[in-house]
């Protein structure tokens, strides 16, 4: 009886001790599965293949943790500052140039912190939270707010402008390329300054200019006359010119105190707008297709809003074909319902302004708002001596219209796009501005 229970536990021990064999050669076979196929040979035992995998593997990992060290030194130096969030937007890492942008001040080594505890950038967080849903690269500038617990060191804190440019990475990751824009910002401002300047030292001498010409119009006759209401025509467009810039200048430096509120009725306001450029119309034809509803209220600066309409309206009628109809568009936006950041939870209003002329440049289109940018540059204005109306495309005028249009609608808290209209080939200019009920 003692040597059948002894037979039977030899039997059962060396049968699991098998089935364990098994089961362990199937779980080194299954490491084995996990590496490249070519880094072992099949002709060795299946520990000295392991053995072997593992080897390789681990030098492997040795080489790619050389690369990201380097890749991290080379980051470190770099002009610009990276940083790097996981999904939860601990900060995993970022160079000395994102610490010195953003003053991040690193706890121990190896400690991970949430970005928001570092940084407080709403702008940030925002641009890494439409890279990570959106899953491309997305870019932002904005101006960073330092912040600054000791009052006494407050006025030495500055901001600056900062542009990020961000990437999505694996599992949710985010990295974050920054440039600092400080210093163009400032250069930017000082030109503007230096031709705004300019340009009240010469409205003087241009306006006396303006009083000999006219007083010379009335003594002269044909053919010298025509040379003097030349110089009377190019003179007004000179004094227009210096003008515009410096409403434009005194727009982007005090834009709130720049309008004058009140409650305007936005219909009655485009149907002004138009009658006061109707004449020009008539000469070619031109109709306007007014759809706006009754009763839309906004609150705003009626003569600045009367300009920008005056300088949409003048463009369309300027580079439309003859007998075409021009096309205003007025849709009510619920807040919920807007995609734009700038006007996010508001109620606002959209105004699309259609023509059917040549359309905009795919190389204009970025830059159209931009001060003094005149378009393509194979197309340029008409000597002085030519008919003016013989000019094609959308280069000519002082290239200061749309940025105006651009500073006015900003400063009233809203946005402005252009685009080319896919039905009519024409020009679509698009406004978003805040809406009262």
């Amino acid at each position: 009886m003692t040597l059948l229970a002894f037979i039977l536990g030899l039997a059962l021990g060396g049968g699991f001790g098998f089935w364990q064999n098994r089961r362990l050669q199937r779980q080194q076979q299954q490491i084995l599965d996990l590496l490249p196929k070519d880094t072992t040979s099949t002709s060795f035992p299946i520990m000295s293949r392991l053995r072997q995998a593992i080897a390789i593997s681990d030098r492997e990992r040795r080489v790619l943790q050389e690369k990201l060290e380097r890749l991290e030194q080379l980051l470190e130096v770099a002009p610009v500052g990276y940083l790097q969030v996981d999904e939860e937007n601990h900060l995993l890492w970022c160079n000395q140039q994102a610490r010195q942008y953003l003053q991040i001040e690193l706890g121990q080594p190896g400690q991970i912190r949430l970005l928001l505890e570092l940084v407080r950038s709403y702008e940030l967080d925002q641009l890494i939270e439409r890279t990570r849903s959106q899953q491309k690269s997305e870019t932002e500038e904005w101006i960073f707010h330092p912040t600054c617990i000791d009052g006494a060191a407050m006025s030495e804190v500055q901001s600056i402008t900062l542009r990020g440019v961000s990437w999505p990475l694996f599992q949710g990751e985010v990295g974050v390329f920054l440039e600092n824009r400080q210093s163009i910002v400032e250069l930017s401002q000082s030109h503007n300054q230096w031709f705004s300047d300019l340009a009240h030292e010469i409205r003087t001498p241009l306006t006396s200019i303006r009083l000999v010409a006219e007083t010379l119009q009335n003594r002269l006759k044909p053919p010298e006359s025509r040379w003097v209401e030349q110089l009377l025509a190019e003179t007004t467009r000179l004094i227009d010119l210096v003008q515009n810039w410096l409403e434009l200048s005194h727009l982007a430096k005090n834009p709130s105190q720049s309008l004058t509120y009140q409650l305007v009725e936005l219909r009655s306001l485009i149907q002004s707008a138009w009658q006061s450029l109707e004449p020009l119309a008539q000469q070619k034809q031109l109709h306007l297709a007014d759809q706006c509803p009754d009763s839309i209220w906004i609150r705003a600066d009626e003569s600045r809003l009367t300009q920008v309409f005056l300088n949409l309206f003048d463009n369309s009628i300027k580079y439309s074909p003859p007998q075409a109809t021009i096309r205003v568009e007025v849709t009510p936006l619920p807040g919920t319902n807007n995609n734009s950041d700038e006007l996010k939870n508001l109620s606002s209003i959209q105004i699309d302004i259609i023509d059917s002329g040549t359309g905009f440049s795919p190389s204009d289109l970025p830059h159209i708002f931009e001060r003094l940018y005149r378009g393509d540059p194979s197309r340029y204005r008409q000597s002085p001596l030519s008919d003016s109306s013989s000019l094609p495309g959308r280069s000519s005028g002082s290239g200061l219209g749309l940025s105006i249009v651009k500073e006015i609608i900003q400063a009233h808290q809203g946005i402005v796009k252009a685009r080319n209209h896919p039905e009519t080939g024409g020009a679509w200019l698009q406004i978003q501005l805040p809406q009262i009920n």
